[in-house]
């Protein structure tokens, strides 16, 4: 395994070990598949796509449509256009979508395709879409591929048509469908009108009937994008994967935003809700308020399971920046916090919810996994929280392993159930103490054994 990790760390400028993030266009295609009735399609060689839809197979346990302009060394050399012009002839000939989102590869961006001229050359059905976001796998990550599509979104489909239709624009970021799900639901309970894209519910969680169907029900229609330039205001969840989108929303349709932590934990999804009744008028329903109390009552009746436990976590930034709030709520000590995706804003959001807190950590963007087994190897946690990963590390290290965030691929059934709000908030802490239990008893001598903990 990693048994032969050296403690000591060497600064590293050009060199990544276990990288704590993937690409670009993984994002986009995530983002894509958020739109009714879309096929995303990457521009590149065909096993960049093959890679795309593979980890998100394995994370969603779902079949993944997408196409690809299937670069081989001829359009390397004398480009892609022939290539991406003949993908979506076939596309809307073969498969009848009603848009193609297209994102670019390192290959492509690096010989510097020019996408909008391609695809106002292409021979594109009346009545069909097609949107493209640059995404070259050499900058940022799957987060930034991920604000960049749904940017895209915005640039081709958002318009104003002068009249307000009394929503309000939602995104939700990079999250599951049990997350979208339950930030519907949220939204349901307080009558608040919403328009909310990407949403990948009903795309990646869709039943089993039986019957296969290309393009399932769920998927935001492209009507509704066309009018969230018409809405009352933009809630930005998460700002490394919605900011950009809603700043460019507001650019082009003059609609107001306001950009949120991603709605993960108490003090998060409170400010969620304040939120959506600033804009909407309506005020937080006696459900959610009872909701928000049982949080309250679990964690008074757990906390000596967890309280002052120390904690490393890695991930994507906004998935993190909420659940590091939440962790401190709970009196847990987050000592290491890292994230594959680059952007000083994720450790100066984190620092700043640290010093509130009167506590300090080890805080890293840009970061990679085999930095993070090197600070635990220093001076190791009582838990590890990230993705499936991180499961090297915790055997490793003999530390228990809470799955979070995008991928776990040795687990089933967590795309279903969601992490935000306040019934995300109560999945979170029977995670945390249940696996910290587990590690009592796993422990724990013959004669010291209790059935009640």
């Amino acid at each position: 395994m990693l048994d032969h990790t050296p403690k000591e760390c060497i600064e590293r400028k050009s060199l990544v070990i276990n990288p704590a993030k993937t690409c670009q266009p993984l994002g986009a295609t995530y983002a894509a598949l958020g739109i009714h009735r879309c096929l995303p399609h990457s521009h590149g060689s065909q096993g960049c796509q093959m890679y795309f839809r593979s980890h998100l197979n394995r994370h969603f346990r779902e079949p993944v449509e997408a196409a690809t302009s299937s670069f081989t060394e001829g359009a390397a050399v004398f480009g892609g256009g022939s290539n991406l012009k003949a993908a979506l002839k076939n596309i809307f000939a073969i498969y009848e979508p009603d848009i193609v989102a297209i994102s670019t590869t390192c290959l492509s961006e690096t010989i510097g395709e020019d996408i909008p001229t391609y695809i106002l050359q292409a021979q594109v059905p009346e009545g069909k879409y097609v949107i493209h976001a640059n995404t070259p796998s050499y900058q940022g990550s799957h987060i930034t591929g991920f604000s960049n599509m749904t940017k895209g979104m915005v640039k081709y489909l958002s318009a104003a048509g002068g009249k307000s239709n009394g929503k309000i624009n939602v995104l939700p970021g990079f999250v599951n469908p049990g997350d979208m799900r339950e930030i519907k639901r949220i939204l349901r309970s307080m009558k608040a009108d919403y328009i909310m894209f990407p949403d990948t519910s009903g795309v990646l969680d869709a039943p089993l009937t039986g019957e296969y169907h290309i393009f399932p029900e769920g998927g935001t229609k492209i009507k509704d994008i066309i009018d969230s330039g018409n809405s009352l205001g933009t809630l930005a969840l998460g700002h490394f994967a919605s900011t950009d989108s809603a700043q460019e929303l507001k650019k082009k349709c003059k609609v107001p935003y306001q950009a949120l932590t991603t709605p993960i934990g108490i003090t998060a999804t409170d400010d969620f809700l304040m939120a959506i009744a600033e804009f909407s008028g309506q005020p937080v329903s006696a459900e959610l308020e009872e909701e928000r109390g049982q949080v309250i009552d679990i964690m008074a009746d757990l906390h000596q399971h967890y309280y002052g436990k120390e904690v490393a976590l890695f991930g994507d930034p906004d998935m993190l920046t909420g659940l590091t709030q939440f962790l401190l709520e709970l009196g847990m000590k987050p000592k290491y916090i890292l994230t594959g995706t680059p952007g000083d804003l994720f450790e100066k959001e984190v620092n700043q919810m640290l010093s509130q807190a009167g506590t300090q950590a080890k805080v890293k963007s840009a970061g990679d996994l085999f930095t993070l087994h090197q600070w635990i190897k220093q001076d190791p946690v009582d838990l590890i929280i990230g993705n499936t990963y991180g499961k090297y590390i915790a055997r490793a290290e003999d530390i228990p392993l809470v799955r979070f965030g995008f991928p776990i691929m040795d687990r089933g059934v967590h795309s279903y159930m969601p992490v935000v709000g306040y019934k995300g908030a109560m999945r979170l802490i029977e995670m945390i103490s249940n696996t910290l239990l587990d590690r009592v008893d796993r422990d724990t001598a013959d004669e010291d054994m209790e059935l009640i903990m």
